[in-house]
């Protein structure tokens, strides 16, 4: 089995660091690089990109909303037009900062409450996704699971991958459980452990009340920011490698016809 390892980098600011980026970068086969708007800056890009390349690790857009203060975690409420050309300017500021590089931009994916509301609303993932695809159709849309994002991808000729996040809860439609709620966000490494040998043996995810869900992603993504991410990025590559499978960025595997959504199991 082929599967992309993935964590969100360059989240720092200046002077001040937010998690092990070069660590992470020697377990990761793809990256998402903050892109200046909820955390991240020019400097702290083409430092991540450049070591990205080094190491062979594919890089993309992490979008999300200007929110630096709430870590784009913070609902915003922006007209569309505005939000499209945000999403625009950050695609735009990785790929010229991966071209002078010599790397290139495989991939995009949404941030922390952008993500989360993309999901959901239909009206936004249409104008986001029409957005990604004027300005670059080979982009490939990294994402959790979402009926709006694939079908609105699917109309702007979009290809989208399905991750698995390895350390959130889900609920009962495949969506992320806000992270205000409890167990929104597991911390246990065993625990993390568990979810992904049985989603990779199994395709089984089992939701926060408690549902065998469906899924069959072909990305585990690991968020960099929290405590023990190298260490969990380390320990899901051995499970996966001594399971008998490969890392992979997903721009090197195969496309898959269809939606690779959850169903009920």
């Amino acid at each position: 089995m082929d599967i992309d390892l993935n964590a969100d980098l360059a989240e720092g600011y200046g002077d001040w660091r937010m998690g092990d980026d070069e660590a992470l970068l020697d377990v990761l086969s793809s990256a998402n690089i903050a892109c200046g708007f909820h955390a991240g800056d020019a400097v702290i890009m083409d430092r991540t990109v450049r070591k990205a390349l080094e190491r062979g690790v594919d890089v993309g857009a992490h979008v999300g909303f200007p929110d630096r203060h709430g870590f784009g975690r913070r609902v915003m409420q922006i007209d569309l037009a505005d939000l499209a050309a945000m999403v625009t300017y950050q695609l735009g500021a990785l790929a010229g900062i991966a071209h002078a590089a010599g790397h290139r931009m495989t991939h995009m994916s949404f941030h922390g409450a952008l993500g989360n509301m993309v999901a959901a609303d239909a009206t936004m993932a249409a104008k986001l996704m029409a957005a990604v695809a004027a300005f670059d159709p080979t982009l490939t849309i990294i994402s959790s699971t979402s009926r709006a994002i694939e079908s609105a991808a699917a109309t702007c000729g979009l290809r989208v991958v399905t991750t698995f996040l390895a350390d959130r809860a889900y609920d009962d439609e495949g969506l992320l459980v806000p992270r205000r709620l409890p167990g929104a966000v597991i911390k246990d490494e065993a625990a993390v452990l568990a979810r992904v040998r049985r989603m990779l043996a199994e395709g089984i995810v089992v939701t926060h009340t408690g549902k065998a869900l469906a899924m069959h992603p072909q990305s585990i993504l690991v968020h960099g920011d929290t405590e023990g991410a190298v260490a969990l990025a380390r320990a899901l590559r051995r499970e996966i490698e001594q399971g008998g499978g490969r890392l992979v960025p997903v721009s090197r595997q195969p496309r898959l016809h269809g939606a690779r959504g959850p169903e009920n199991a």
